[in-house]
């Protein structure tokens, strides 16, 4: 996945009109309505595999020179040239960042997965404990008895 695909893809999940965070409810008083916090688990999944092929392209592209690199830096250093050890260092702080970067896009991938989970626990959970507290039917509408 190419650099301006990923932002795409950012760009689309940022014009979802139900992904919307920190809206004001538009009705003083009001329930929050349009302006709740919606989690849809397909779109979770959809960020998550994008970012989980970010890491795999980044991984196998990032490779690709590595060991060339090193090669050609010993063989700089063994003929006494500086440039050998300054090439070893480019080498190394390369790997490092492309680590980090690699272990970013896992980071957000196992996050939205665990998150996907997570919810649906919670709304299995939630659906659970409306129909029985305290072993009675308790129907949405009586929920909202409670709050007038």
């Amino acid at each position: 996945m190419a650099w301006d695909e990923w932002e795409q893809a950012k760009a689309r999940a940022q014009q979802d009109a139900a992904m919307q965070l920190n809206r004001v409810a538009p009705e003083p008083g009001g329930s929050g309505g349009d302006g709740d916090l919606v989690v849809h688990d397909d779109v979770l999944g959809a960020l998550g595999n994008l970012a989980h092929t970010l890491r795999q392209h980044f991984s196998t592209a990032s490779d690709h020179a590595r060991q060339n690199t090193f090669d050609a830096s010993i063989q700089l250093f063994n003929d006494g040239l500086d440039m050998g050890s300054a090439l070893t260092e480019l080498h190394d702080a390369w790997n490092t960042k492309a680590g980090t970067l690699k272990e970013a896009c896992a980071h957000i991938s196992n996050h939205l997965d665990y998150s996907r989970a997570q919810h649906a626990k919670d709304a299995v959970e939630i659906a659970t404990d409306l129909r029985t507290v305290g072993g009675d039917e308790l129907s949405v509408s009586r929920i909202n008895d409670y709050y007038k």
